[in-house]
């Protein structure tokens, strides 16, 4: 059922690093507010509110919903503590954009999806790099090329991430469960459903206790084969980092995007090339100004379906087949077998 046409009313949960980039661009989306702003850090709170122009603040989320007057959550803290807060959401008739990955088990996930659906409010996923500008035209680019029956994403860096994030050090599972599920969802969005998967990791970064290093195979139902690599260990020649790299081969050609979002596509032995830069928004900070303006389109795409009444991309049903390789990759790489991806 769609809303009516008045600026919806959201509240925050969560104010740490990436909760900057949601915040940056709540403020360029039509047709949406941020109202409130909860964290379990009161000086956090308070400072992410005064800088926002954010009236209410709270340390309870709890609080904040009981008060009332929101339509809608964004919750931007740690996996862990997803379930219960999406669950105090629903429970309160609120709608729910949750930042990934939706939940540390596929079993939480499952049960998240479930509650939001009894309750009768929409789940959306924050699975913001398929939004990436770059992402969209490398999408819209493969549809003259035919079937795909072979596809490459790749990251390979070796930023040191853990600066801005220093409880990523700490996860028993890391790379795949924080990175991964970005790529595996782009598979997904180039290439459709998985059948199969086979999984390496490693662990180079002794300072670390999870993975940095992984590389996935992964068969489609279609039959083709998607490659994905992930590393934050690989001292390259020039490190992109963080852009995303994909090659997709069809029948009818190929399509690469490559360095400094060069978009080539390859249509009988002809190149087509093509900058496909993402803005450079007024609030971004390059070069991670792709993954920032990602934020602004899957929010933006979010309340424009709240709006119409329409369903969203990568709602919590869609991103449990996305969880369901993570999880799977996980598996495959501690049995040393392929796994086979049950319907999610």
């Amino acid at each position: 059922m769609a809303m009516d046409e008045r600026t919806l009313r959201g509240g925050l949960i969560g104010c740490g690093f990436f909760a900057q980039n949601h915040l940056n661009a709540w403020r360029d989306v039509r047709g949406a507010e941020i109202a409130a702003v909860c964290d379990t850090d009161g000086d956090r709170a308070r400072s992410c509110a005064e800088s926002f122009g954010i009236p209410r603040f709270y340390t309870d989320p709890e609080a904040m919903l009981r008060e009332g007057g929101l339509d809608f959550v964004d919750v931007v803290t740690q996996p862990g503590t997803h379930r219960p807060l999406v669950e105090l959401a629903a429970g309160h008739g609120l709608h729910v954009i949750c930042q990934k990955p939706l939940a540390p088990t596929l079993e939480d996930a499952h049960a998240i999806v479930q509650e939001c659906r009894a309750a009768g409010v929409r789940l959306m996923v924050h699975e913001n790099f398929r939004w990436q500008r770059p992402m969209r035209a490398l999408k819209e680019a493969t549809a003259g090329l035919g079937d795909l029956f072979f596809g490459r994403i790749t990251w390979r860096t070796s930023f040191d991430i853990y600066a801005v994030q220093p409880y990523l050090a700490a996860d028993p599972r890391f790379i795949i469960a924080d990175l991964g599920v970005h790529l595996l969802d782009l598979a997904r969005f180039f290439m459709g459903e998985v059948d199969q998967l086979y999984c390496q990791t490693l662990r180079v970064n002794p300072s670390i206790n999870g993975e940095d290093v992984a590389t996935i195979v992964l068969r489609l139902r279609s039959g083709a084969t998607c490659v994905v690599e992930l590393s934050y260990a690989s001292r390259v020649h020039e490190d992109l980092f963080p852009q995303t790299l994909v090659h997709l081969e069809g029948a009818g050609g190929s399509a690469t995007l490559g360095p400094h979002f060069g978009l080539t596509v390859l249509r009988e032995q002809v190149p087509e090339h093509r900058d496909v830069s993402p803005r450079m928004l007024p609030w971004c900070t390059p070069p991670a100004h792709a993954i920032q303006e990602s934020v602004l389109e899957i929010q933006q795409h979010w309340t424009d379906c709240l709006r119409a009444g329409t369903d969203v991309e990568t709602s919590g049903e869609d991103n449990l087949k996305t969880l369901a390789l993570v999880y799977g990759a996980y598996e495959s790489a501690e049995t040393g077998l392929a796994y086979r991806i049950l319907d999610a």
